[in-house]
């Protein structure tokens, strides 16, 4: 199709939108975004990368209806042919039973109680010669629905190339993005000169330390949580009462999260496993597994969904 399709046109808004976020000449250089305005332009980006996404999966379904009535009309081509053949084979025996008996009445089981083969056969050629006009019809049909289907296949391939090119440049856009995000995730307080961590007490309403702090806003800048973040709890052990840990619910507590959560979920571990040494994080657990920072291992069954940490992500600081 013309570059003037929908997916096309959507595209060509996220290119122009990363020109506009990125000029190309160093002379028209502006001051270095703040992570107020790398956020809009992440989300404005992530966006137009869903709307066009959309829109091409909005084609597919258009491409797999036409295919559909391909098939259909095929069906109903093949019963038409079928009507025609038995209406062409009953119209032949009976010009035949006609001419082997010196055109005489057809046996009275095949004719009505007041006509005469005549009757029959004028009859019988009229059902033909509707049956013929049932299967040109058809054959136009799905003459037609096989060419709508190869029109729009022929635009989904090359919508779907342009949009693999620019989605990719818009996705380099984005990583770029993200990278300068990465760059604005603050350091954890108290680090001392040797790269090890100075003991914090909690403090504030939360009951948590400062480098928990941090890294609970962090994750909260750069993920959209499903639910309430739990940090600070009394009479249990680990670092949840010392105010060093928060979990991250991908459910509500108990359940197995949705798929989307799931996901959400690993990304939240694997920015955090990235960040640990900036934000001063001593551990992460999710999924029965644990990361010190040299890789996941596996922990044994504590017996539930929440113990063994599949109902949120479970960041602990040092």
């Amino acid at each position: 199709m013309a570059a003037s399709s929908p997916a096309s046109f959507a595209i060509g808004l996220i290119a122009a939108a990363a020109v506009a976020f990125f000029p190309a000449t160093a002379a028209s250089a502006a001051p270095k975004p703040t992570e107020s305005q790398l956020r809009t332009q992440l989300k404005t980006l992530n966006s137009k990368v869903d709307k066009l996404i959309e829109q091409y999966n909005l084609k597919r379904v258009e491409l797999a209806k036409a295919q559909q009535a391909v098939k259909t009309t095929n069906k109903r081509l093949f019963t038409a042919e079928r009507r025609l053949a038995t209406a062409q084979q009953r119209v032949s025996e009976i010009a035949m039973l006609r001419y082997q008996n010196g055109n005489p009445p057809v046996p009275g089981f095949v004719l009505p109680e007041d006509g005469g083969s005549a009757a029959v056969l004028n009859q019988l050629t009229t059902e033909q010669q509707a049956f013929v006009l049932d299967v040109a019809k058809a054959r136009d049909d799905r003459q037609k629905a096989a060419e709508e289907a190869a029109a729009l296949a022929a635009e989904i391939r090359q919508s779907a190339a342009e949009v693999d090119r620019q989605r990719d440049d818009a996705e380099d856009v984005i990583d770029d993005i993200k990278e300068k995000l990465e760059d604005l995730v603050p350091f954890g307080t108290g680090r001392n000169s040797d790269g090890s961590w100075a003991p914090e007490l909690p403090s504030g309403t939360d009951n948590i330390t400062s480098r928990t702090r941090i890294m609970r806003e962090q994750v909260r800048k750069n993920f959209t949580l499903p639910y309430e973040v739990g940090c600070f709890r009394s009479g249990s052990s680990g670092e949840h009462p010392l105010g060093r840990a928060c979990d991250f619910m991908m459910s509500t507590g108990g359940s197995m999260p949705t798929a989307a959560n799931l996901a959400l979920g690993d990304r939240i571990a694997e920015w955090t496993i990235k960040n640990m040494n900036k934000l001063g994080v001593k551990y992460v657990i999710w999924k029965q597994r644990i990361n010190h920072g040299s890789g996941w291992s596996a922990m044994s069954d504590r017996g539930s969904i929440t113990e063994n940490h599949f109902d949120h992500v479970h960041i602990s600081m040092n």
